[in-house]
């Protein structure tokens, strides 16, 4: 791991290269347990992201946020065509791929027990990524549309949190995903839909609103609770 001491615009953590990619870096740099947080389409820079992995490190974790896109994210206000034309340069299996790399490294510097959460594109990710044993546990938060076949290769424990009000990924969907899941038996699954809320609830919420703030962090538990389950020497 490359530490460029850069300190990032937000959280206690800081900006490192690791694999190649530019990464938010928080928690114990000698902690032999890790987590790799992957964000949406709109980068990892995002300042509730970077809380919750902030909140994450302070269990005892060393978290790494990577910057899959090198810089190149979409926002908010980017048109839908331009998302798809962004989509097709930005493919999930390319960023497991650089995901792996980036485990290899943490593994290589005695890491021992590596974990894998994601939203939305991270989500679509980290499903690629549960099909290997690099990773001990997988959690995706309002996920992407996911294949079958993505579901069914899934050789981690893992979790699955949709939202009620999803469009982009529907709660029938997200169902769907949990009924593939329930068949393997040799894989342990727990999928959850939250009431009331709509795509992007456990990332992107304001913190003036209660409901979206409760439903959030029953997300993050949820996920933590998880990953410290699995992710275990």
């Amino acid at each position: 791991m490359n530490n460029n001491n850069n300190s990032s615009s937000c959280g206690n953590g800081s900006i490192e290269e690791i694999g190649g990619l530019k990464a938010y870096v928080s928690g114990n740099r000698s902690s032999n347990l890790a987590i790799l947080l992957a964000s949406d389409a709109f980068g990892y820079e995002g300042v509730m992201l970077r809380k919750l992995a902030d909140k994450i490190a302070g269990v005892g974790y060393l978290v790494v946020v990577p910057d899959f896109f090198f810089g190149g994210n979409v926002s908010t206000t980017t048109p839908p065509q331009v998302r798809a034309k962004w989509l097709d340069h930005h493919p999930p299996e390319k960023g497991c791929e650089n995901a792996r790399k980036i485990i290899a490294e943490l593994k290589g510097r005695g890491v021992s027990a590596i974990g894998a959460a994601g939203f939305c594109w991270g989500g679509m990710m980290v499903a690629k990524l549960a099909k290997y044993n690099d990773i001990k546990a997988a959690v995706i938060l309002h996920p992407g549309r996911l294949t079958d076949d993505d579901v069914n290769e899934v050789n981690v424990p893992i979790a699955i949190l949709g939202g009620e009000l999803d469009k982009l990924c529907p709660q029938e969907e997200v169902k769907h995903y949990g009924d593939i899941l329930s068949s393997k038996q040799q894989v342990e699954s727990f999928v959850k839909i939250f009431p009331g809320v709509g795509h992007g609830w456990a990332s992107r919420y304001s913190e003036d609103d209660e409901f979206a703030v409760r439903s959030a962090q029953e997300a993050h538990t949820d996920m933590l609770n998880w990953l410290n389950t699995y992710v275990t020497l």
